[in-house]
């Protein structure tokens, strides 16, 4: 009896294991984030005008354009922690160092709950203009999306340190999902901005010079 309970044991190790691949049900969850903050995010800074774009709640907080540059600037830098990630090494400990993390980031980024301070590189400087925003956002967006439906790479076993100590060591599943979530998150931003008393009226779009 302890021969075959040892048998069905072993032959269900590689069934029982985690699945390091993304699974069709993750692909598609993906990719449905992938179009819907697509379409907040383009709505969100569509018809915006000069000086609504540039306008700040308060003199620290960032403004519609800001906050729109700092998508754009988070995104290229999530997308190529995924790109890191499956280059590296698989890490064996990956199940046990990223476990819960999934269900956390999808938990807290697009609700914008909890909140933290940008790195450095993804402070939005205002150098960007909506045009040049509009068209570095699309082109990004069409290399993770043509990524997300095609890859066949196994994501999970393939991590990157995320430099807050909250996140730790993520897989390129979880970086994955991480860009649209995170996109979701700052088009909630974009609304407060909008929502907030004193913020411009008008309707002429900025200047894409």
């Amino acid at each position: 009896m302890k021969r075959i309970a040892l048998l069905w044991l072993v032959g269900c190790l590689p069934l029982c294991a985690a699945d390091v691949h993304m699974t069709p049900e993750e692909r598609t969850k993906v990719l449905n984030w992938l179009e819907e903050s697509r379409k907040e995010f383009l709505a969100a800074i569509d018809g915006v005008s000069g000086e609504q774009w540039k306008w700040r709640p308060a003199p620290e907080r960032w403004s519609v354009g800001e906050t729109a540059e700092h998508i754009v600037l988070a995104e290229a830098a999530l997308f190529g922690n995924v790109k890191k990630a499956v280059a590296s090494p698989a890490n064996s400990a990956w199940e046990d160092q990223t476990k819960g993390k999934t269900e956390f980031i999808e938990r807290v980024m697009a609700p914008r709950l909890g909140k933290a301070q940008a790195p450095e590189p993804l402070v939005p400087r205002g150098a960007m203009t909506p045009a040049q925003i509009k068209e570095r956002f699309e082109g990004q967006r069409a290399e993770i999306v043509k990524f997300a439906a095609e890859t066949d790479v196994a994501l999970k076993e393939h991590t990157v340190e995320h430099p807050f100590p909250v996140f730790g060591t993520l897989n390129a599943y979880q970086w994955l999902i991480y860009a649209p979530l995170h996109t979701m998150r700052h088009d909630k931003q974009i609304a407060e901005v909008k929502a907030t008393p004193g913020y411009p009226s008008g309707k002429s779009p900025p200047s894409a010079r």
